[in-house]
């Protein structure tokens, strides 16, 4: 028996060509090492947005993995296309980027023009259809000879499809007379052949049919899966498998090689990165703390200093520091949060507003040597004024150096059971009933008695058939999104880097890429994020600064007011951030938080991570003296002792695996990852012997160490971060006092900010009455389309609802209304409706709000007024109306 041939698949596409491929790409990198291929390249259609994790699986397995894509130009060519060295891959990163940006999302155009511009240094696979054009295949042939000399090859694709001898004589045959060699390949779409009814169903739900009616639609069979070599020996010419493993030889490009580097000019003349950041770092310690740096903020920030300058993060730094100092000249509310906030570098440049003297900071929980991936800096800004922002970086660093990071919309158990229902031939109504009773299956398990209660009989071999089918499809990708605010942004150009697309969204481009694939990668992103309390904070400050007449700042507002704690201590708290859910409300009262401190705890604790962990009694009855507070060591006491021996936050955790069991930073870094994903895909189970022994060795019982590991498992996926918590709990604190102090102008400005929060506009408004605060009803002879405040009783401020309250009525009319009043006011509906050229459903919806009362003298008056408007003729439109319109006696109540 002759020894299996070598051979190197170079055709082959993932589910990521979208409703195409049947298997992800871990799978094929795994199934092409398990049989025995020499390499794999991954060739998904115009994309390259699974390569990551092929890459990744490859370098752990230690096999051969090759980038490329596949394209179906509009002048008539199939292609695939290899890089075999890093300028191939920039070259086809931009090719993939010039066919999306041409093209609507979720499409492509390119013409042979654009491959020869930007792809000339790839290896070149041609497609042929058969049968052929012979002339038309010496033309394209021609062409592929003078773009890709010595790099061009036919990929003859045989299949048991009885048409495989034909073709393989007719490319032979096309290869001589061309000049072109030949080599094997696949056309792969599966790892293995029992995805063929999954990729029979994407097919049906990518042509929007069932799979009964796709009919020559389908493939014909499995045999586009990784096939064995000694089936492919069988279909094949020696020499054309030896040629795939030649042209996988000539590809040596590891997505390894990419180095990123940020913008350079944000470092003046004469400064370096390292000199630059130190500049702004002490000029923002001395604005801190006029009096002097305090010691133990010096020490961290030197510390940090030291390994931003080891690990060459500066650049970073800076850019998201120019970001924000945009913002803030542009007087957009910003703050920094998550693990940014344990940065005292990043406090001194006014990016977080958590005071490191304050709270207790991990600096390796943001930065780490060991860890090996960027930082990530989230910055969430005034959620209305965030556009400014994004559009900001894109004109700085032009959108060839600037994008969003993707967002991979993947399928979940009620997408998964709708399509695949509707592609089994399941009526509408079937579908929706079992997707609404399957929404919460996580593809494990599914007990028959939840199929009985919605109706389904269990053992209906169309009903197993689909449940199979769901649970392949389920964590398969649907379609790339954008991410909410992760930018990208490069010193050169970023399509050289990673392929850039449009997103839905207009004005936004996005990477191919999401937060995974470039933090496996060390590609640094900032966040801009959108927040909408910090808009409502900004307008409550400007509603009472304008009131007052004297300037109202967050600088302004005085820490660790008594009268906010008390108010807090009581729940009243509708509007306030964080603490206004009803869970928060209910822990209040017991919690009684009296400093800054407990409000970060306040954040933190009512989370289903300290719940599920059981952590919430034991701290309220420790804090109520209920139960004594005890440490089973002086190391343990230093990490636990500002939440009384209860682990509240991450950051405890991960220092009670460093200082009780002996956990490098790093090791407890992957703790922290582990606990972040163990709900999904488990693998804690290495960290509890390390941490059990750990601790044992330290002189903790066992008994001990296995109650922590307990509570660190309770924290799963919903632990929260100290430094998280304090960012939060800052906003807590000043939308309080706000509540407290300016309770007109909060309440206006919550209303400008809608939609946010938990309570509609009418609960906030009885919340305002309730609290003694006038509120004055939508008028169109007073309101602007946002709420204002007017003078009331004894000069205090009274709010006036504005236009954007009343149900229906356009911004644009509430405009109209307001710039023709500023002429001269109305004194009539008619009028109104006239000079304002508001439609017959702009007039009924300021009816029904009794915003036209103060023109009528009644509601109802006012709702027979609007029904005896009539629109004007164009000719008559500006003529002025003599007479009187005729009104009927307001109704009497009773």
């Amino acid at each position: 028996m002759s020894p299996s041939p070598h051979y190197a698949e170079l055709h082959c596409v993932s589910n990521f060509t979208f409703l195409r491929g049947a298997s992800q790409p871990e799978e094929l990198v795994e199934r092409a090492q398990a049989l025995g291929y020499t390499a794999l390249a991954l060739t998904d259609e115009c994309s390259v947005a699974g390569v990551v994790r092929a890459h990744l699986r490859a370098r752990e397995l230690g096999f051969k993995f090759i980038v490329g894509s596949e394209f179906r130009l509009e002048d008539g060519l199939r292609l695939v296309l290899l890089a075999p060295d890093r300028a191939a891959y920039g070259d086809l990163c931009e090719l993939i980027t010039q066919g999306r940006r041409s093209a609507e999302k979720g499409s492509y155009r390119l013409l042979r023009a654009d491959v020869a511009r930007f792809a000339a240094n790839c290896l070149a696979l041609w497609l042929p259809s058969v049968p052929l054009d012979e002339e038309a295949a010496l033309a394209d042939a021609q062409w592929l000879r003078e773009t890709f000399p010595n790099r061009a090859r036919i990929a003859v694709e045989l299949l048991h499809d009885g048409c495989g001898q034909a073709r393989l004589v007719a490319l032979s045959a096309l290869g001589e007379r061309a000049g072109l060699p030949l080599a094997a390949a696949g056309d792969v779409h599966l790892h293995v052949r029992g995805r063929r009814p999954l990729q029979d169903v994407l097919t049906a739900i990518r042509l929007g049919t069932t799979v009964q009616a796709a009919g020559h639609a389908l493939q014909p069979s499995g045999e586009r899966c990784l096939r064995p070599r000694e089936q492919l020996a069988a279909l094949y010419p020696p020499e054309l498998l030896a040629e795939t493993v030649h042209i996988a030889d000539r590809c040596h490009f590891s997505l390894d090689e990419l180095r990123y580097e940020y913008p350079e000019e944000l470092v003046p003349a004469g400064e370096t990165p390292a000199s630059h950041l130190r500049k702004l770092t002490e000029t923002g310690l001395a604005r801190r703390w006029p009096g002097g740096t305090p010691p133990k903020v010096r020490s961290l920030v030197e510390h940090e200093l030291t390994l931003i300058a080891e690990l060459k993060y500066e650049p970073y730094f800076l850019t998201v520091h120019d970001i924000v100092e945009f913002a803030r000249a542009r007087k957009i509310l910003c703050q920094g949060r998550g693990s940014a906030a344990n940065s005292a570098v990043c406090f001194a440049l006014g990016i977080t507003e958590v005071d490191p003297d304050r709270i207790e900071t991990l600096f390796e929980r943001f930065v780490s040597k060991e860890r090996d991936e960027p930082p990530d800096i989230d910055v969430d800004f005034e959620h209305e004024r965030r556009e400014e922002v994004i559009q900001y970086i894109y004109e700085k660093y032009g959108r060839h150096r600037a994008a969003l990071a993707a967002t991979v919309i993947t399928y979940r158990p009620r997408s998964a059971v709708r399509d695949v229902g509707k592609a089994l031939g399941l009526g509408l109504d079937q579908v929706d009933r079992l997707a609404r009773n399957l929404q919460w299956w996580d593809g494990k398990e599914l007990a028959p008695e939840r199929l009985r209660e919605a109706g389904f009989d269990p053992g209906n071999p169309l009903l197993q058939k689909l449940i199979a089918l769901v649970d392949a499809l389920l964590g398969f990708p649907r379609h790339l999104s954008q991410h909410v605010g992760g930018f990208v942004i490069a010193r050169d150009n970023l399509s050289r880097l990673v392929p850039i697309e449009n997103a839905a969204m207009e004005d936004r481009t996005v990477i191919q890429w999401d937060k995974d694939d470039l933090d496996a990668l060390g590609l640094l992103k900032v966040d801009v994020l959108a927040l909408g309390m910090l808009s409502a904070i900004r307008k409550a400050l400007d509603l009472a600064s304008d009131f007052r007449g004297k300037p109202l700042g967050m600088s302004d507002v005085p820490a660790e007011d008594p009268a906010v704690y008390e108010m807090i201590q009581r729940a009243d708290t509708v509007g306030v951030f964080q603490i206004e859910s009803r869970a928060q409300m209910a822990m209040l009262p017991r919690l009684k938080p009296a400093c800054f401190y407990d409000l970060v705890i306040e954040v933190a604790i009512v989370r289903p991570g300290p719940i599920q962990g059981k952590m919430v009694h034991p701290y309220l009855r420790r804090r109520q003296g209920l139960e004594p507070v005890t440490y089973p060591s002086e190391d343990v006491r230093g990490v636990l002792q500002r939440t009384l021996g209860v682990p509240i936050f991450q950051e405890q955790v991960i220092k009670l695996a460093v200082v009780a069991a002996g956990f490098t930073p790093g090791e407890a870094d992957g703790l922290r990852r582990a606990m972040a994903t163990f709900r999904r895909r488990g693998g804690m189970e290495k960290f509890e012997a390390r941490l059990i022994e750990g601790m044992r060795t330290r002189g903790y019982n066992e008994e001990f160490a296995r109650q922590i590991f307990q509570q660190i498992q309770g924290f799963g996926e919903y632990g929260f971060p100290e430094s998280h918590s304090a960012s939060f709990a800052l906003l807590v604190y000043v939308s309080a006092w706000l509540k407290h102090h300016e309770p007109a102008a909060f309440t206006a400005a919550l209303l400008n900010s809608q939609p946010m929060g938990f309570y509609a506009p009418a609960q906030l408004v009885q919340d305002a009455r309730r609290h003694g605060i006038e509120v004055r009803p939508v008028d169109v002879r007073f309101s602007n389309w946002d709420c204002t405040l007017e003078r009331g009783k004894q000069s205090k401020p009274a709010v006036r609802l504005g236009l954007r309250m009343v149900n229906g009525l356009a911004q644009a009319a509430a405009g109209r209304i307001v710039s023709e009043r500023a002429r001269t006011p109305y004194i009539g509906i008619e009028e109104l409706a006239r000079r304002a050229q508001l439609g017959r459903r702009d007039l009924d919806a300021l009816a029904a709000a009794g915003a036209l009362v103060g023109l009528s003298g009644h509601r109802h008056r006012a709702r027979w007024a609007v029904a005896g408007v009539e629109p004007a003729l164009p000719l008559l439109e500006q003529a002025p109306i003599a007479e009187a319109l005729p009104m009927l006696r307001p109704p009497t109540e009773g």
